[in-house]
């Protein structure tokens, strides 16, 4: 029934932390700008030599039959670990706060943390043309709530690709996870992830990005649930508080293809802190 914000304060707390990121994109300082957008392409990179904490909310809009509104904020935590001269171990943590709606009701919500999701990239310390990582990816069933969790342990593999060439950073993640041991009462797990990435980088840290996640949940019933897909993109900059770098964009994507109760669209924010090495020698 349209964006009604005095009736979703989610959505209120989403237009008001998309008015101040773009505001704070819009003032970013420009005394650091060939650092920053040296910057902008690490960020981009998942498996860049670069510790960066980023915060994405994803508000997923028209669930059916009532027309629910979703919110998921990932705490995605990037520590790259220097194994020795040729070998780097990139791990990614998605730690995310879930508001679940009662699809039967217009108003019930389960608030609450979802399973936690670790991927393990090992990575050629020193890479020309194609930059990748492989290893392993494991989910853990830290869910608060029944209805937050799978109630399942799974682990499966995950690798990622890219190059950069100029302004362009392309390229694609993608991890499989099967269940291997939780609660016998609860379906098994086997879900498909990719994510491919295609960012143009501009004058003074900003950019343009695309980076949608297309999943498969093969335990679903029914060959048309399977699948969510979506197609949109965004913009982003790279910008200085005081001296601390941070990465921040907007993005909103239409899925195309997906479940019969699933989300028409999705917009997303993300703030990321980042620390690069350089602040660690002085």
């Amino acid at each position: 029934m349209g964006f009604q914000i005095k009736r979703h304060p989610i959505q209120w707390s989403v237009v008001m932390m998309t008015g101040m990121l773009v505001c704070i994109l819009a003032i970013g300082s420009p005394a650091h700008a060939e650092g920053e957008s040296e910057l902008a392409k690490q960020s981009q990179n998942p498996v860049a030599d670069l510790i960066s904490i980023p915060f994405q909310n994803n508000t997923n809009f028209g669930f059916e039959p009532n027309h629910r509104t979703q919110n998921i904020l990932n705490i995605q935590p990037v520590i790259p670990l220097n194994l020795n001269e040729d070998w780097n171990l990139i791990t990614r943590t998605i730690l995310p706060i879930i508001k679940q709606p009662d699809l039967r009701t217009t108003s019930d919500n389960t608030w609450g943390l979802g399973d936690i999701n670790m991927s393990l990239f090992f990575s050629p310390a020193k890479s020309e043309g194609l930059i990748w990582g492989l290893g392993p990816v494991l989910q853990f069933p830290t869910g608060t709530d029944e209805v937050l969790s799978s109630r399942k342990w799974a682990a499966g593999p995950t690798g990622v690709g890219l190059f950069i060439h100029g302004p362009w950073v392309v390229g694609a993640l993608a991890n499989n996870i099967w269940s291997f041991a939780g609660n016998n009462d609860r379906k098994d797990v086997s879900q498909f992830l990719a994510q491919y990435f295609v960012n143009y980088n501009l004058p003074d840290a900003w950019y343009l990005t695309s980076s949608p996640i297309i999943t498969a949940n093969w335990e679903a019933v029914g060959k048309g649930n399977k699948w969510t897909v979506p197609v949109g993109g965004g913009f982003g900059k790279v910008f200085r508080i005081g001296k601390l770098p941070f990465n921040g964009n907007v993005s909103a994507f239409a899925n195309v293809v997906r479940p019969d109760a699933g989300p028409d669209w999705t917009f997303r924010v993300q703030i990321a802190l980042l620390l690069p090495k350089s602040m660690f020698s002085n």
